[in-house]
């Protein structure tokens, strides 16, 4: 199979950094095309984007109908469905690559056939004045130790390796067949939904980790910093997958650390015992194959209260 990939890149007002995400998309040899997403920008991104086509036949723009913001999720799905490559890769319109972005990356699918992907390290950029705290966490998105691929999803769930970023990875085409696209009902986290469900049943390889192959733009306008949004979408995300799990082969003990983590999420909203109830009758409800199972009574609300009250009873 010939290596070339299709770099999807959704982008709404963004023509402050437009030019220089897709600049150094052209840099890379690997790709084949740019599949721009116009997801109904209202500044002047059009016109950057028709201009920088003109001059690249590497280059596409697609649309929503009507040309309507839709988000992140519908853009990237529409970007995919549009690509002709067997490769596929992501990147944000204030982000950029840099050089050899895919030149390990390369090295590893054609000397392995099973690899369903491959992930590098993500540095950051920023746009704006940072203080030194802020600078030691914004190091690198990356996992710190090679992790098997078994052990990928847990890994990742736990975050104790650290990260994988979109921008630093590069998946095959044929992955959207078995897992699905991204979740257009996740206004945020829906790059970690996609990850999960990746790591769950793909056969996902460390490329570079230990330097950044591409950068993260930090500005004052980044959607990271709605910690509203994320509160309310992290939680949705996990759900996400869960459903997703109830129609996929995943072992049951990988649905069981998904189930640990979703309710950790809940129990910190600290509400009352009839929410919780209702909150595990809707997950369970909804995955039919998983509440015929030792999950379902595991986590009933009640169950999990007795253990907290009286852990010596299930040792």
């Amino acid at each position: 199979m010939l290596f070339k990939i299709s770099v999807i890149i959704p982008v709404y007002n963004c023509e402050r950094f437009i030019e220089k995400a897709i600049i150094s998309v052209l840099a890379q040899s690997e790709v084949y095309e740019i599949v721009v997403v116009n997801d109904g920008s209202t500044d002047g991104t059009n016109t950057i984007l028709e201009s920088l086509q003109s001059k690249n036949d590497r280059m596409k723009v697609c649309y929503h109908p009507k040309e309507v913001n839709l988000g992140r999720s519908a853009s990237r799905n529409l970007g995919i469905k549009n690509s002709s490559c067997s490769y596929i890769a992501f990147l944000d319109a204030d982000d950029y690559y840099l050089p050899n972005r895919f030149k390990n990356d390369k090295k590893i699918f054609l000397d392995n056939s099973y690899c369903d992907g491959v992930y590098n390290a993500v540095g950051f950029h920023f746009y704006r004045d940072t203080e030194d705290s802020e600078a030691q966490h914004f190091k690198l998105n990356t996992l710190t130790q090679i992790v098997h691929s078994d052990n990928l999803f847990e890994a990742l769930i736990s975050g104790k390796f650290g990260y994988i970023h979109l921008n630093g990875l590069t998946v095959k085409k044929s992955v959207f067949n078995d897992i699905g696209f991204f979740n257009e009902e996740l206004i945020v986290a829906e790059d970690s939904d996609l990850i999960f469900k990746m790591a769950l049943i793909c056969q996902l390889q460390p490329s570079i980790i230990n330097a950044p192959l591409a950068k993260r733009g930090i500005h004052y306008n980044n959607v990271f910093n709605r910690d509203d949004l994320y509160q309310i979408f992290n939680i949705k995300m996990y759900e996400s997958v869960f459903i997703w799990s109830g129609n996929n082969k995943i072992p049951l003990r990988k649905v069981d650390v998904l189930l640990k983590w979703i309710w950790i999420f809940i129990y910190k909203e600290k509400k009352t015992m009839l929410y919780y109830i209702k909150h595990w009758f809707y997950l369970f409800s909804k995955t039919p194959k998983w509440f015929f199972t030792k999950l379902s009574v595991k986590y009933f609300p009640i169950v999990r209260l007795r253990q907290k009250l009286f852990p010596f009873l299930f040792k």
